[in-house]
């Protein structure tokens, strides 16, 4: 199978996502295997929040929407055509997925598969059902990619590298069990944004989206601000505004409603506005339903600091000049060859040689 039948397989997914969007899911014309597929992911979209709460119908359809989006022809040759890909024989690379936002593993089975390797892929029991339809929706458009697809619930064997995604804690579980092999081992990452009080209300109002998209779950979802001494909140209140109905559902308010009552008792001074609180930390991680801020005296001053926490940070919002920025409203819609804690699964997936076990 070459790269250019890889890519017209994906491309002929991202045609099928293409058809469930946030603004409405609609059965086009001239998509492959619609018959036998369409259906099946709208009843699993129906299901998904039975196996997960956080997975609204709204979240699901954001990421089949962006995914769709990606996965265009012309997204995939750009992205591709950056490596040189060669005919050794295929690694099974074996894949630890999370399970905090819908579908949060894909780009590393995307990675794997597009450069013709195999994939072993351990799914998170919070995220376990839209990948494997994936699977056999890429197994109908292109046969040869049966039996390089393995999805697996037991012990990991038979791989010849790891890609694993969790928390700290779990990061030291993955680096005692498979130190031995070439591993990308992802740890907690959270993402910040840099306000200096000259935003437009657009701007704003897109930080919402960074804020709230997933319940802010995601490693891109913003959870810190940086804002100058004697910053004026209210135009952030107001601008994020319309994002109001967050706080009627039940697991958000519940997360709201615990972590007021903690904070309070606790003494701390906040600034909410009945569905998001803002509390002063000096963390990256903040709760569900809170936004935690720093205030900076200078830019040159904030970026040093930016830089030296570096490995705690996915991206940054902003018109500040750092690597990593995004501009307000895009944190969760990243391009193919944005990667994850910065680090080139393709890369490291071409390198993979027999002197590396």
């Amino acid at each position: 199978m070459t790269l250019e039948n890889r890519i017209i397989a994906f491309s002929k997914l991202g045609d099928f996502l293409s058809q469930f969007s946030t603004k409405s899911i609609e059965k086009k014309e001239n998509i492959l295997f619609n018959d036998l597929f369409f259906d099946v992911f709208k009843t699993q979209l129906k299901r998904a929040k039975e196996y997960n709460g956080w997975f609204t119908d709204e979240n699901v359809l954001f990421s089949f929407e962006s995914w769709g989006k990606s996965l265009s022809k012309e997204n995939l040759i750009k992205w591709t055509s950056s490596y040189s890909f060669s005919d050794k024989p295929s690694k099974t690379i074996a894949i630890i997925m999370a399970g905090n936002i819908p579908l949060v593993g894909f780009h590393d089975f995307l990675s794997v598969l597009i450069t013709g390797n195999n994939v072993l892929a351990k799914l998170s029991s919070n995220d376990k059902h839209f990948l494997p339809l994936i699977a056999k929706y890429l197994e109908h458009v292109e046969p040869k990619f049966k039996n390089k697809i393995n999805f697996t619930d037991k012990e990991l064997t038979d791989f010849d590298a790891v890609i694993a995604t969790g928390s700290n804690n779990t990061a030291r579980y993955f680096d005692y069990y498979f130190g031995k092999y070439p591993s990308i081992i992802r740890k907690n990452r959270n993402s910040a944004a840099v306000l200096t009080g000259n935003e437009t209300e657009e701007e704003l109002h897109a930080l919402g989206e960074d804020i709230f998209r997933y319940f802010g779950l995601g490693c891109r979802s913003v959870s810190k601000l940086f804002v100058p001494k004697n910053f004026d909140f209210d135009p952030f209140f107001k601008a994020i505004f319309k994002y109001n109905d967050i706080i009627n559902y039940n697991k958000y308010q519940n997360n709201y409603d615990y972590n007021k009552a903690v904070y309070l008792m606790s003494l701390f001074k906040l600034q909410e506005n009945g569905f998001l609180m803002l509390k002063e930390d000096s963390n990256y991680s903040s709760p569900i339903a809170t936004l935690f801020y720093e205030y900076y005296t200078s830019e040159s001053e904030l970026i040093e600091k930016l830089q030296n926490d570096s490995d705690k940070i996915q991206c940054i919002v902003g018109n500040i000049n750092i690597k990593n920025t995004v501009q307000f409203g895009k944190t969760q819609t990243p391009n193919l060859w944005d990667y994850a804690d910065d680090v080139d699964t393709i890369d490291f997936i071409n390198n993979l040689g027999e002197e590396d076990r």
